[in-house]
């Protein structure tokens, strides 16, 4: 496993009032993840909140910036649905509380949003067998005996 650099110690510290989260190694930065759920990265030093429809506009109106992942190979970068807090709650636990609670129910509301998965192959009915047809029976023959 990944040792935490200080800025994701610091941002865990941070994150306290939110309750027990977690941050799990990925993709060379770090998941944020509570009851579960992530709800947030940490790439390059940077905090990045989870969004949906409904908490993306306070994100835009705050200030912040969208994550964007480039793919490379000639692609054209994505905007993630990860957006920074405001300046002011980076380093104010009190402050970025709300925006917090926000990308946690964002995440909540994309995951019930979800199809449920497809149950595993293994469950299904194996296909039918075709019957084999008998054997033909011999029948006796009679002995040459003399």
């Amino acid at each position: 496993m990944a040792r935490m650099d200080s800025y994701v110690e610091y941002t865990l510290e941070l994150l306290e009032p939110l309750g027990l989260v977690q941050a799990r190694s990925m993709f060379g930065g770090w998941g944020l993840y509570h009851a579960g759920r992530m709800f947030g990265l940490i790439i390059q030093e940077r905090l990045y909140l989870k969004t949906d429809d409904i908490t993306r506009p306070a994100f835009e109106s705050a200030g912040g910036e969208p994550f964007i992942y480039d793919p490379g190979t000639g692609r054209k970068p994505v905007a993630m649905s990860y957006w920074t807090p405001p300046s002011d709650a980076s380093d104010d636990a009190h402050a970025l509380l709300p925006w917090a609670r926000r990308a946690v129910d964002a995440a909540l509301r994309v995951a019930q949003k979800k199809p449920a998965r497809k149950k595993s192959t293994a469950t299904k009915k194996p296909a039918p067998v075709k019957a084999k047809k008998p054997a033909a029976k011999k029948t006796a023959r009679p002995s040459r005996r003399a």
